[in-house]
């Protein structure tokens, strides 16, 4: 019940802490009784959980379409997914996301660095710092230029000019160092607790995760990096480990925010399952990898195809509109109450509202098991670690929040868990199980793939464009109302900094 009143007022605070940025235009026709103002507490409140819902959200859906992590479908009517799918994603598209990062997430965010100045609570700052930069990095690898030196001023400056992406992953990093710094301070009037819908408890208990998240989010920004200097990377890394800074150690360290059974306040995969039934399904680019492996994921990740078959199914970009396929179930959704789906249909296929789902599975934004791929892989190149090692521990940590029994991660492991052949042959196997493990996480698959070629994905019969997106076209709200934004791109073929040609 908690955490289901945190959802009921996160978002109309955060309404109330931006109103506060243009106080001086509101003096006039205003009630005294008007609240113009809100707590910190309540404002990072909001910003934790707008991240949580966004994560699995419309930028989840545009990133794994594209990524062919899942699918668009249907029967009937084109809908918004099978265009997205095939690569019609224009710039009008994408203004809710981006309005939703800068004048939601971001705005708060900075709310809350404010406050936290003025009211001597650098706990508050620190926290809010790593999640900014989370979001930055994000704009940064979907559509590379960006507003960030003189975004977030709110009335002080209402056109930002946009920025190079690899100026704001200079930006990140530096706002990640001074991050640590803030929740290592000793004294802390204030500092996150019950009221973050992320990393939940008191302060001592919390405080390693948020140190452990940034440190993560630095190895996850540098592994990005490594196809434009591999070197540099390597370097970094090592130099990162050997602080040695703190990291994820156990699934319990996920970057994740959880939900509750209770209408609208579900998981986003669950409400967009309910609300836009038949229109996602899981990819064969992802099924097929899992089918070939006998991966025991699967009837965590997918119903089965036909129902009771013990087969899995995935569909592709411009397959014929059809239900005649595996659906996203409980690893996405929540536990059902029905073990059984209602009414399977006679060809084997089974509607979204086929079986109960509670809704509460978390979104996860990053995890142990992406933390030790990034380890693997860039082991592989130089850094400290034994590649081996980490691949292990990446699947084994993914078949663990995925709910597998010991026996069946260790017979995976033993038959597919040994790296073998090429420096490029590792990487693909190193990648290939990060894709199956970072299902439902949002836009790394897609950057995984534009800097290493893995999986190898084909571009969808009916595509519109010939080419897999490499970024995405600049939101056309902030083209229309920006006179500092630059020209919208020509097509969805440029790359960001770090997916160097």
């Amino acid at each position: 019940m908690k955490l289901q009143r945190i959802f009921k007022y996160s978002f109309i605070v955060g309404g109330l802490a931006l109103l506060s940025s243009c106080k001086d235009f509101l003096d006039i026709n205003v009630s005294p009784n008007s609240v113009l103002d809100a707590p910190i507490e309540q404002i990072f409140t909001s910003a934790t959980t707008t991240i949580g819902f966004s994560g699995g959200s419309d930028l989840h859906r545009f990133t794994a379409l594209v990524a062919q992590q899942c699918s668009g479908q249907g029967q009937g009517a084109t809908t918004q997914t099978q265009e997205y799918e095939r690569y019609n994603i224009q710039g009008s598209d994408l203004n809710n996301v981006w309005n939703l990062m800068y004048a939601t997430s971001l705005s708060d965010l900075e709310l809350v660095i404010q406050k936290a100045a003025t009211e001597n609570s650098p706990h508050y700052a620190g926290a809010a710092k790593i999640l900014k930069a989370y979001t930055y990095m994000q704009i940064a690898d979907c559509w590379g230029k960006a507003p960030f030196s003189e975004a977030l001023q709110f009335v002080g400056n209402v056109s930002p000019a946009f920025d190079n992406s690899d100026a704001i992953y200079r930006g990140v990093e530096t706002m990640l160092n001074e991050a640590i710094t803030d929740i290592n301070s000793t004294t802390s009037v204030k500092s996150p607790g019950s009221n973050s819908t992320i990393f939940s408890g008191t302060w001592a208990t919390s405080k390693p995760r948020w140190e452990k998240l940034a440190n993560t989010l630095k190895l996850r920004l540098l592994i990005h990096q490594s196809k434009k200097d591999r070197a540099g990377t390597v370097a970094a890394i090592t130099s990162l480990v050997n602080s040695g800074a703190l990291f994820m150690d156990s699934n319990s360290d996920n970057f994740q925010m959880s939900f509750v059974n209770a209408p609208r306040a579900q998981n986003p995969y669950h409400q967009f399952e309910l609300d836009r039934a038949n229109q996602f399904f899981p990819n064969a680019t992802l099924v097929d990898l899992m089918n070939a492996k006998t991966d025991p994921r699967r009837p965590r990740y997918f119903t089965q195809f036909p129902f009771g078959s013990g087969n899995y199914a995935g569909a592709r970009g411009g397959d014929a509109p059809s239900f005649k396929y595996s659906r996203i179930h409980i690893y996405l959704r929540g536990d059902t109450t029905n073990t059984t789906p209602v009414a399977p249909q006679a060809d084997g296929s089974i509607t979204a509202t086929a079986y109960s789902y509670n809704g509460t599975a978390p979104v996860r934004m990053l995890t142990f098991a992406e933390y030790n791929f990034i380890r693997a892989e860039a082991a592989l190149y130089g850094a400290p670690g034994d590649a081996q090692t980490f691949f292990q521990a990446g699947i084994r940590a993914s078949m663990q929040a995925a709910g597998v029994a010991t026996a069946q991660i260790d017979a995976y492991i033993a038959a597919n868990g040994t790296l073998a052949g090429s420096e490029s042959d590792k990487v693909r196997q190193i990648i290939e199980e990060k894709f199956v493990a970072n299902f439902g996480v949002a836009v790394e698959a897609w950057n995984d793939w534009r800097r290493t070629g893995f999986p190898v994905i084909s571009v969808p019969g009916n595509a519109l464009f010939p080419n897999t997106p490499r970024s995405f076209f600049y939101p056309q709200s902030e083209i229309d109302l920006n006179p500092n934004a630059p020209a919208q791109k020509a097509n969805m073929d440029e790359r960001v900094f770090w997916d160097a040609q």
